[in-house]
């Protein structure tokens, strides 16, 4: 089995008499993309700035393709490419100068160096801007010149902190392509407040909630942490509202117009909702249609964190 580009183990981190993070625990495999999630003030950005020795942490141990961060930090570095959430740029470099500079930074043969920034900056879809001055690049054009630096000495593992933060949808969209490129031969690791872009692209995440790991899985393992307790019903001889909220089980009614009604029920609702449906087909409601309804990421993300959840009543 391929042993992992990322071995986190029992990582620990105090700001003055605080921890930032307590006790965490995780690997990330060799190709593919990683979501790491969190609220604001989580631990996700100290964990990040661990992994990519911008922070030495106060206990515990990171390995990147097998070397200990803290013992060997240079050659462990070698293997890693960052993205701050602010693209770290020399505005008044052109992109050739700029992605030349960051491949000396990262002590690449000076025989490849040529090489590495044509293939980096066609790879990202900027060699077309090469003798451009940064600070004359859109803001689309400067995070895909931010996520080149990352690449430039193909690294093992890309850190990718809110790449597409402040961009217009369709910069969005041709980020996550890029980022998805990047996955099929790199580790990358994407921090992001924006869920839907975790769903649209992250095989497996990670969730952070006051310094501590919550939550480890695929995606699916993600949506199935927490049950649906709610369900619509579609009922063409349908009774009054309170005849449904009489029915074991059933909480709360809401009437969403003269034949639909959405239920919440108590928890594990799917064997209450078989009881509704029998109950139904009994009285003569005509059951036309009944379905579960799904659990958002933003409702899932809500309930892990402990924070309150929207109420649909």
């Amino acid at each position: 089995m391929e042993e992992p580009i990322v071995r986190v183990e029992h990582l620990s981190h105090r700001y003055s008499v605080q921890w930032a993070i307590r006790d965490i625990n995780f690997e990330i495999n060799q190709k593919g993309i990683l979501g790491l999630l969190g609220s604001n003030g989580a631990g996700k950005s100290t964990t990040m700035n661990i992994i990519c020795g911008v922070l030495n942490q106060t206990e515990g141990t990171v390995y990147i393709n097998g070397i200990d961060t803290r013992k060997q930090p240079v050659e462990a570095k070698k293997y890693i490419g960052f993205l701050p959430q602010k693209p770290p740029l020399y505005t008044d470099h052109n992109v050739s100068e700029y992605l030349t500079y960051c491949a000396h930074l990262r002590l690449m043969d000076d025989r490849e160096v040529k090489a590495a920034v044509e293939s980096a900056m066609t790879r990202c879809g900027i060699a077309h801007f090469s003798k451009r001055l940064e600070k004359n690049l859109s803001g689309g054009y400067q995070q895909r010149l931010g996520i080149a630096q990352a690449i430039v000495h193909n690294p093992k593992l890309v850190v990718l902190d809110e790449p597409t933060n402040g961009l217009d949808p369709n910069q969005i969209l041709e980020i996550r392509d890029l980022i998805w490129e990047i996955a099929q031969d790199h580790a990358v690791l994407l921090s992001t407040h924006i869920l839907s872009e975790i769903e649209a692209i992250c095989q497996n995440i990670k969730m952070i909630e006051h310094g501590n790991l919550i939550f480890s899985g695929t995606l699916d393992e993600f949506h199935d942490s927490v049950k649906s307790n709610t369900c619509i019903v579609k009922l063409e001889n349908a009774p009054a509202e309170g005849e449904l909220g009489n029915i074991p089980g059933v909480i709360k009614v809401k009437k969403l117009d003269e034949h639909s009604f959405r239920l919440q029920l108590e928890q594990e609702g799917e064997e209450v909702a078989k009881r509704v449906a029998e109950i139904c087909v009994n009285r003569g409601w005509r059951l036309s249609e009944m379905q579960m309804e799904k659990v958002s990421m933003d409702e899932i993300f809500a309930q892990l964190s402990g924070k309150r959840v929207v109420d649909k009543f």
